[in-house]
């Protein structure tokens, strides 16, 4: 996880292959379907859009092959389909297959209880991503606004207000003479919000915990 956060892809494929190698991997499927999946990442990153694909598929297979009963240690209670999904979209979307990464992410918001708030409004702003990288930034900035909905007014978390201004700069280079990025429209009133709360300074490179609770 570091050595994604660091952008070291090569040295996060070796870690993610060193996780698959452990006895817990090899005792249980859910760990093995995490091991898989952050493999998939680690390869997506480096552009290795097989090998990626390839971790992906194997990440679903070991997860629907799971023991839900199995005894496991608390920590790992946030790995369950909605984080496989928040990870496969980001792999989709790293390989540059917009219409997957949507179909991923609405995977994702189908299974993430409503009480999930943060959870469901970073899977949403990565949704808007997927629709704005199809050319439709209206509805991509209705999705936008919903984030901001869905945080009630609430502080933005610093992996959401990251994802939230790359959404904002993609638009403003995907579609710089759209309506919805040049004047304040309801359906494009995030762009503003998003401009002015300076998230285009945001740190980047964090991977979204679609998982870790309620909030």
């Amino acid at each position: 996880m570091l050595a994604h956060q660091r952008k070291e892809h090569g040295q996060a494929v070796d870690a993610a292959y060193a996780a698959q190698a452990t006895g817990i991997t090899r005792r249980d499927r859910l760990f093995a379907s995490l091991a898989h999946a952050r493999t998939a990442v680690g390869h997506a990153n480096r552009g290795d859009r097989q090998a990626a694909l390839r971790s992906l598929g194997f990440a679903e297979d070991l997860m629907g092959k799971a023991d839900p009963e199995m005894p496991r240690p608390p920590w790992i209670a946030f790995y369950g389909y909605a984080e496989l999904y928040a990870l496969g979209t980001i792999v989709r979307h790293r390989l540059g297959d917009a219409a997957e990464a949507e179909a991923v992410s609405h995977r994702a918001l189908a299974v993430l209880p409503d009480q999930f708030r943060r959870n469901r409004a970073l899977a949403t702003a990565r949704l808007a991503l997927a629709q704005l990288h199809q050319g439709d930034s209206e509805q991509a900035c209705d999705t936008a606004a919903k984030v901001f909905d869905m945080m009630a007014g609430a502080p933005l978390p610093g992996r959401m207000r990251s994802l939230i201004g790359d959404f904002y700069r993609d638009l403003l280079t995907l579609a710089p003479d759209a309506a919805v990025a040049r004047e304040p429209a309801p359906s494009s009133a995030v762009c503003y919000r998003a401009g002015a709360a300076g998230l285009l300074s945001a740190e980047a490179g964090e991977e979204p915990r679609l998982s870790d609770g309620p909030e």
